[in-house]
């Protein structure tokens, strides 16, 4: 059963409005640009640069290090991808990973902060389920889990409280770094605007809408293997931009396995940064699941 928390106040709706609408803007931006031929070779490298760097630090830091210890990393690791994951600018680390907990603790039944069913019969029940599973959520239940239930080994640790606390900053800098990138390499007021438009908001809001999807394509439609007790889906379409993360059914049937892509052709470019920080030495009990582990979870599917 669901437990009661708080509710969104008028102004976190506010703020989380204009963390939507804003990089929606700079994409609209980047197309006039794009058709107009004001975009070059910088531009698209800061993009690629920044979304790598904090997509990883959601996929790789936010969700398999820090929510599911699919691995141990040591503490500079572990705060280094809580910095870059909180300027994916999808909320705070601590508010993220509640926020997850809470998922997989009543994943597709009352009480998932961002489930697509239940939401009412027939077409406008499924469509107001996939809304609210994509951003809806975001202006009801995110970061309303309870810290202490869901998150308290974060809220224990000193660093991580900082790091949540400087979320703010951290969205600046976000957009700082592009912005600094473009002028760097270009040496023009111009090549620092476009790379701000490209490098931060336009990367913010394709950030935005893969993981997003995430939650809402990845629970309704898409292929299943294994017996789970939720809907999850494995969408190989959205596998290269989710950085392996929409292998999701993979993961609701093994949360703490680092690799999410099962099979050799699943990619997962998280799951190569996990293994190459294993070979560094910056990763240790990496959790895998083996051959026979999933063959037993298969077999209860067919079964």
């Amino acid at each position: 059963m669901s437990e009661t928390e708080r509710t969104l106040s008028q102004a976190e709706r506010t703020v989380t409005l204009i963390g939507v609408l804003l990089p929606f803007a700079g994409f609209v931006a980047a197309l006039v640009l794009l058709w107009n031929g004001g975009v070059g070779w910088s531009d698209l490298a800061i993009l690629a640069g920044m979304y790598l760097l904090t997509g990883l630090g959601v996929t790789v830091g936010f969700h398999r290090l820090l929510t599911h210890r699919a691995f141990d990393a040591p503490r500079a690791v572990r705060y280094a991808f809580a910095v870059l994951g909180s300027m994916a600018v999808q909320g705070a680390v601590i508010d993220w990973v509640a926020d997850h907990r809470k998922h997989h603790a009543f994943t597709d039944v009352e009480g998932d902060p961002h489930s697509p069913h239940g939401h009412g019969p027939g077409v406008r029940g499924v469509l107001r389920g996939l809304w609210h599973a994509h951003m809806g959520w975001l202006f009801e239940t995110q970061g309303t889990a309870d810290h202490r239930r869901y998150a308290r080994d974060l809220v224990e640790d000193p660093g991580m409280r900082a790091i949540d606390r400087a979320f703010p900053l951290l969205v600046a800098l976000t957009l700082a770094i592009p912005f600094a990138a473009g002028w760097l390499l270009t040496g023009e007021l111009s090549g620092a605007v476009t790379g701000l438009i490209w490098g931060g908001l336009v990367r913010v809001f394709l950030l935005h809408h893969v993981t997003w999807s995430v939650n809402s394509v990845c629970h309704f439609h898409g292929r299943r293997r294994f017996a789970t007790e939720d809907r999850s889906t494995n969408v190989f379409w959205l596998a290269l931009p989710s950085l392996g993360e929409s292998w999701h059914h993979n993961h609701h049937a093994f949360p703490r396995s680092a690799r999410h892509g099962l099979r050799w052709w699943e990619l997962d470019l998280s799951a190569l940064v996990i293994a190459a920080l294993r070979r560094l030495g910056l990763a240790r009990d990496v959790v895998l699941i083996s051959p026979e582990r999933q063959e037993e979870r298969r077999a209860g599917a067919a079964g």
